[in-house]
């Protein structure tokens, strides 16, 4: 009998725990998730999981890669965890956003990165 409680002890304990962590992970926008080109031909690949692939030279081949989250005020950060790695484009990305019809257009906050900004700043399209 006393098996039992601690059992249901332990599968509280551990439901909770489980839960808690989950309120802890990145807030991503759903209506971000996708993928987007812009007029150079770049096709960005956002997932529900707050990471990206960026392809830069429309090869299927991704060419960077990291994540993304959503804070207030519709302010996207970025930051590269891999692929290609330009000058300054080591630091993180901050812009808002705005989402009209299925084009997302990105105005620059922070950003030190000459790549990102060239790309980021042109009107992205739903693909």
């Amino acid at each position: 009998m006393r098996t039992r409680s601690s059992l249901k002890i332990i599968a509280a304990a551990s439901a909770f725990a489980l839960g808690a962590c989950a309120m802890f992970q990145k807030p991503v926008e759903p209506m971000l998730v996708g993928t987007w080109t812009n007029s150079l031909g770049t096709v960005w690949m956002m997932k529900d999981d707050g990471t990206f692939d960026v392809d830069l030279d429309q090869n299927g081949k991704r060419d960077g890669w990291g994540t993304w989250a959503v804070s207030a005020h519709s302010v996207l950060t970025l930051q590269r965890t891999g692929g290609i790695k330009p000058k300054g484009c080591g630091e993180k990305g901050i812009y808002r956003f705005t989402l009209t019809g299925g084009n997302l257009q990105f105005t620059l906050v922070s950003d030190p990165c000459k790549l990102r900004r060239k790309n980021l700043l042109l009107t992205w399209h739903r693909r």
